[in-house]
């Protein structure tokens, strides 16, 4: 009797030790997939606020783009205010198509890609594009494993029981962002 109350309460101790690995597992998951958030809104800010100041160098030069600015400005206070990963991937997926208007549209002007501000700010607002699309990666990435985690068997049960939900993967869902900029003269 002994020995089967033994077992039986070793079984126990293990199934819970179990439950807790799983628990501690998602947790983990969970917290990368806000930390990899976290860095992709660090360079989406460090992009807002590199944008007014390309905005302004470019304007004594181009005054005639003023509706190429208020696109900018708009779909840049458009991605400041969005909220979930959805609101901000359309937004930000947005202001990139934008963006690359914009740097199109400044072949034009000889004199601007030679002024040393310029050059500068858009090295500076290319790097930062470049560590978005390299965040934005890790992100996706990070969160597939936290969605499958979750999502398979029998993780799903423990998931459900502590409220652990799926993430939304930051993916560019608007055409207009998807498409290649036109260049109009």
């Amino acid at each position: 009797m002994l020995t089967t109350l033994l077992i039986i309460l070793g079984i126990i101790v293990l199934l819970v030790i179990w439950i807790i690995a799983i628990y501690n597992g998602m947790v983990k998951m969970r917290n990368t997939v806000d930390k990899e958030w976290r860095n992709i809104d660090v360079q989406l800010e460090r992009r807002y606020d590199l944008i007014p100041n390309l905005i302004e160098t470019v304007k004594g030069y181009a005054k005639h783009e003023q509706e190429t600015f208020a696109r900018i400005t708009e779909y840049r206070s458009a991605a400041m205010g969005a909220k979930t990963v959805s609101e901000k991937a359309a937004a930000n997926g947005q202001l990139s198509s934008a963006l690359s208007g914009l740097r199109v549209q400044l072949e034009a002007y000889p004199d601007l890609k030679a002024n040393t501000n310029f050059l500068n700010l858009q090295e500076e607002l290319a790097s930062t594009e470049n560590k978005i699309s390299f965040s934005r990666s890790i992100y996706n990435e990070v969160v597939t494993n936290y969605n499958n985690k979750i999502q398979i068997f029998p993780n799903n049960i423990f998931a459900g029981m502590f409220n652990f939900k799926n993430r939304d993967l930051f993916e560019i869902s608007t055409q207009e962002a998807k498409s290649a900029p036109k260049v109009s003269f």
